[in-house]
């Protein structure tokens, strides 16, 4: 009987596992472990890593205000948080076993990584323009209704107008079968616009996704070589990491999440763009495309706090993800946060960056 029982429970294992809704139902809702989950391509560490220094003591934080912006942190189930000022490591704080070895997923923070290998690719002469239709690259959308007048634009502005949802909870919903789907080129191929694009802001992760495609068709490379080319082996990253993609053979990358990284290697990314898309001396990034992404833009219904696959505050911009990670950028104050959690908690943490630049 005993047996019986374990070669039923796992055949519904293997049935759960077989399609969308069981492994929705399996994995529960998504977590900043979901890196075990999915299969992935590797993000190289460097042999030469790049590691940001201890605050000069004229520079540090006081003992008082370290510990009343810990217990804040702490408090809102948070796993890291990193504040570095001028290259120099002002708070490094872990939280509920994790440490700065330990792999947290990006979630939607990908999506600012995303826009930038577009402006790679733009840079390198492999696409023309942001206002070319995204036809040119996805010619499987020709004949589908109304994408012809989408162009690269409107999808790193959140302006496409393809019908979409962005619910987490809906094992049906468009959210699911790009996070659990393990067919989003076939995905992608099925989509269906819903207004005119340019005429209104809709957060939508498809967006994104369709961005990777374009990169991948552009490059002829899959986009995470075309990540650790461009921009991941300068970085000097301590640690290795990964970006998952839906499937083990001929796998397309979560282009709107899934970068699988350590606090201090998110952190250089931010650095990246605090210094305007140079990296030592070595241009990584146009600078006219980094001023692009990170300035909100108003232009043909795009919200006022969005540029490029990055979200605009008061005080500076910063990358957003679920459950509330975040790579936040104040050129002013030359200043990266980074920010990994469970759950944002009760903390409305953009304003707490904004707020937390000027307390420094």
């Amino acid at each position: 009987m005993k047996n019986t029982k374990w070669i039923l429970f796992l055949v519904l294992a293997v049935m759960l596992q077989s399609c969308l809704v069981g492994r929705f139902a399996w994995y529960n809702f998504s977590n900043i472990t979901d890196h075990k989950i999915f299969p992935s391509r590797p993000l190289s560490k460097s042999n030469t890593p790049f590691r940001f220094t201890e605050a000069p003591k004229k520079e540090r934080i006081g003992k008082a205000r370290v510990a009343r912006i810990d217990s804040m942190v702490a408090a809102n189930n948070s796993v890291a948080f990193l504040i570095i000022r001028n290259d120099s490591i002002l708070m490094e704080r872990y939280y509920q076993q994790y440490d700065a070895s330990s792999t947290v997923a990006s979630f939607s923070m990908a999506k600012s990584y995303t826009s930038a290998l577009i402006g790679a690719a733009l840079s390198d002469g492999l696409m023309k323009s942001v206002e070319e239709p995204i036809t040119n690259y996805l010619t499987e959308l020709k004949n589908r209704k109304g994408f012809d007048q989408i162009k690269i634009r409107h999808l790193l502005q959140m302006t496409s107008g393809i019908k979409s949802s962005e619910s987490y909870y809906n094992p049906l919903g468009q959210a699911a079968k790009l996070y659990y789907g393990r067919n989003l080129r076939g995905y992608l191929s099925r989509l269906k616009t819903d207004y005119a694009p340019g005429t209104k802001f809709a957060y939508r992760s498809v967006n994104t996704q369709l961005l990777g495609l374009i990169v991948e068709r552009a490059t002829k490379k899959n986009v995470t070589d075309y990540m650790n080319e461009k921009i991941w082996s300068h970085l000097g990253a301590e640690y290795e990491a990964t970006w998952s993609i839906d499937k083990k053979k001929n796998g397309l990358e979560k282009t709107f999440c899934c970068i699988n990284a350590k606090a201090r290697d998110f952190a250089k990314f931010g650095r990246l763009f605090l210094n305007e898309g140079q990296w030592n001396g070595q241009q990584l990034l146009p600078k006219e495309w980094i001023t692009e992404s990170t300035t909100s833009l108003q232009k043909e219904g795009a919200v006022g706090l969005y540029g490029y696959q990055w979200w605009i505050s008061q005080k500076g911009f910063y990358a957003d993800g679920l459950h509330g990670q975040f790579i936040y950028v104040n050129r002013a104050k030359n200043l990266v946060i980074v920010r990994l959690g469970k759950s944002e908690g009760k903390m409305p943490w953009p304003n707490f960056f904004d707020q937390l630049s000027e307390y420094l």
